[in-house]
């Protein structure tokens, strides 16, 4: 019963205007058959200091992704993971379990919300000209790794133009989007790992 009363008690606890914010996002993005992304990266340690800028890149269909980050590149085919390290031409191969997904997947970024997460909306802001509604999502989990996510959602278009996760020990990752299109027309071989690309390249099966 005391479960019962807290669970009853968290969802009644959830910011109404988030939530309607956070699930147009969601319905927006599903209803593409696909998407791809330009974007950039820094850290941002627990004093305020800003990294080295990076950009990368993402193509997301279904549970399938592709994803472009320096020195990086990593393929889910719906079946296997490939995670290829150009600096050493390794790629390592693990086998995909949708039942374990990572929360933080680019397939899961716009449903992350609904399971284990207290949300709320905590301003506007102009960028480029564009309103934008900012949400703050905290894991209900004790000793979570990440202690804050921040969602930035266009108003207009409802998707993410931004997002930063803090972990906790204060230090935060930022990502922003620069160019962003929907329903791209990617073929299911666009995300497997073509290892006849990468002469020479050393497969460690973890499978």
């Amino acid at each position: 019963m005391a479960l019962f009363l807290f669970a009853v008690s968290g969802v009644q606890a959830q910011d109404a205007k988030a939530g309607a914010v956070l699930d147009a996002m969601s319905e927006k993005y599903k209803a593409m058959k696909s998407f791809t992304a330009d974007f950039s990266y820094n850290e941002v340690s627990a004093s305020g200091r800003s990294g080295r800028v990076r950009t990368g890149s993402i193509a997301v269909k279904g549970v399938k992704f592709k994803l472009n980050m320096v020195g990086q590149e990593i393929y889910n085919n719906g079946s296997e993971i490939y995670s290829f390290v150009k600096e050493t031409n390794e790629v390592n191969v693990t086998t995909y379990d949708s039942s374990e997904d990572s929360q933080f997947s680019p397939a899961n970024i716009y449903t992350i919300y609904k399971k284990g997460y207290q949300y709320k909306l905590v301003g506007e802001k102009s960028i480029a000209g564009k309103a934008h509604e900012v949400v703050e999502l905290v894991p209900l989990k004790k000793g979570s790794n990440v202690s804050k996510l921040v969602l930035t959602v266009e108003k207009g278009s409802k998707t993410i133009k931004n997002w930063k996760i803090t972990d906790s020990s204060g230090k935060s990752t930022v990502f922003n989007i620069s160019k962003f299109g929907a329903n791209a027309v990617l073929t299911d071989s666009f995300f497997s790992f073509n290892s006849s690309k990468h002469p020479g390249v050393e497969i460690v099966d973890l499978r």
